[in-house]
């Protein structure tokens, strides 16, 4: 029996890959000690993911640490002979993180190190598989020639990031946010793993990560937040840029779909953008009206002119190194389809 070790395992990528590996036959052992609900409030809170994962799968076992106690990780690499780490365990806000920079480092940064080490030690063999973001580029993209459009800031079609933005921009010389500065080291330290020692480490730069499973708060979950607003009638906040600004949105069952074709045909020190591309992308606006549609209900927001730090304006990534690699990969979900799954099985 195959057994894969998943870092965050209540979080939206965690659990949506423990629920697919489990249902593949893996044996699954998640770490997740709920710091989310610590980062965001009780409604943030992974619990409830946690234990449906638990009652659902007899293949699904689960350690409350922290990824930052070597001890216990050492521990739990010596315990269970891993074909496979999916570290998706982090502190994801920027807002956040400029609270408290030193806890915000040690889990993204030092967490990371910590697994990286146990992998390098005792299990070689295994192939790591590291969630990073599109926040390691900084608020490069913003230097982009954006056009304003009514619902949406766009970039000229003769541009060659018109497609989205591919791995050959820059992370250097840029505004990243101190969210974004731990992921950078993190990224980093995964790449580094793979060149150095020659391991069978990835990382996969995330756009906006999104679905159902997601516990939405304030300071992160873009759509599963926004939707939980409209359909509670709860009053949202735009930050800056007009609320024409652009994400691509992946669902987290296309992104999970992603790291099971790598496990397949591992490569050394790779790094992929993941998002969802020109295939599935939405605008604050749009998403606003797209959701008052689905729901039947009107959203109540306001706007406010500063946008946060390091925010992007317009971000589409470009997936097309990953898919000349893994041609076998393709998109099970649309923005129209995730916004629906999000409204009908969102945890609101």
């Amino acid at each position: 029996m195959s057994v894969i070790l998943i870092t965050g395992s209540g979080g939206l990528i965690g659990s949506q890959a423990a629920e697919f590996f489990c249902e593949l036959g893996f044996e699954v052992v998640g770490i997740d000690n709920n710091m989310r609900e610590y980062f965001f409030g009780t409604e943030a809170s992974t619990q409830w993911r946690i234990d449906n994962l638990r009652h659902k799968f007899n293949g699904y076992y689960h350690l409350d640490i922290d990824i930052r106690d070597e001890e216990k990780i050492n521990e739990t690499f010596q315990r269970y002979p891993f074909e496979m780490i999916i570290h998706a365990a982090a502190q994801p806000s920027h807002d956040w993180a400029a609270k408290e920079p030193l806890t915000d480092f040690s889990i993204n940064a030092n967490g990371t190190l910590v697994l990286l080490e146990a992998y390098r030690r005792y299990q070689a063999d295994a192939s790591f598989i590291f969630c990073s973001t599109n926040k390691v580029y900084g608020d490069a993209p913003n230097e982009l020639p954006l056009v304003e459009q009514e619902l949406r800031w766009e970039l000229d079609p003769a541009h060659p990031f018109h497609i989205g933005i591919d791995e050959s921009m820059s992370i250097d010389q840029s505004r990243h946010s101190l969210f974004g500065a731990s992921k950078v080291a993190a990224d980093i330290l995964v790449q580094e793993y793979g060149r150095y020692f020659k391991l069978n480490t990835v990382t996969f730069r995330g756009g906006c990560l999104t679905g159902p499973y997601h516990s939405g708060a304030e300071l992160h979950g873009f759509l599963a937040y926004l939707a939980k607003c409209v359909a509670t009638g709860r009053k949202y906040t735009i930050y800056g840029y007009k609320g024409k600004q652009v994400r691509d949105n992946i669902h987290s069952y296309d992104l999970v779909n992603s790291f099971y074709h790598y496990y397949q045909k591992p490569r050394k020190g790779e790094v992929y953008n993941m998002g969802g591309s020109r295939y599935s992308n939405i605008s604050m606006l749009e998403a606003i009206q797209a959701l008052e549609r689905i729901t039947g209900k009107s959203a109540v927001y306001e706007y406010t002119e500063t946008n946060r730090i390091g925010d992007h304006i317009w971000y589409i990534s470009d997936v097309t190194k990953f898919q000349q690699h893994y041609p076998g990969w393709k998109y099970k979900y649309d923005i129209e389809m995730i916004l629906e799954e999000i409204c009908s099985q969102g945890h609101f």
